[in-house]
């Protein structure tokens, strides 16, 4: 039997990962396609980057996270921060797959399991730490996102709230 706290707990999630995903399309929304490879100084991340960065961590972790270690050994970490113009198409499809990778994790995801043992990057936790843990690189990004497309639109910047 699933009990209440887990059912709020998932639903919780659920609903904190589908508002930052709307808030950074929001952003993003407000921008035209070559801002998306804009960054706001030398050495800074462009919104491409983030976005390559977040989709390739939620595609590793989320993948499997039961029976493989959360960094897959297929994932180029690197290659992520890599600054490139993807054409918006190419960047949402990213995008969506990441967070629908994780999004179904969390929707298919059973009571007994919030305390089981997995691995990322050689390290065991329970699954409740991967997912906290997931969030707050998420809304991490998330900000950035924001910020990046707040300093490309200036005065033309339409507030998320």
């Amino acid at each position: 039997m699933t009990s209440t706290l887990f059912t709020t707990y998932q639903s919780a999630v659920k609903t904190r990962l589908e508002e930052m995903k709307r808030t950074a399309e929001a952003a993003i929304g407000q921008l035209e396609d070559s801002a998306l490879a804009w960054a706001p100084e030398p050495g800074s991340n462009s919104i491409t980057v983030i976005v390559k960065h977040m989709s390739g961590n939620m595609i590793s972790r989320w993948t499997d996270p039961f029976t493989t270690d959360g960094e897959k050994p297929d994932r180029n970490r690197d290659a992520e921060f890599i600054h490139e113009e993807l054409d918006r198409a190419a960047l949402l499809d990213r995008w969506e797959h990441g967070w629908s990778l994780f999004l179904g994790q969390i929707a298919a995801l059973r009571e007994e399991q919030l305390l089981t043992e997995i691995t990322i990057k050689g390290r065991s936790v329970t699954v409740i730490e991967a997912i906290e843990k997931s969030l707050y690189h998420n809304a991490y990004h998330i900000g950035q996102i924001i910020y990046i497309a707040k300093q490309y639109r200036k005065d033309q910047w339409v507030s998320l709230t």
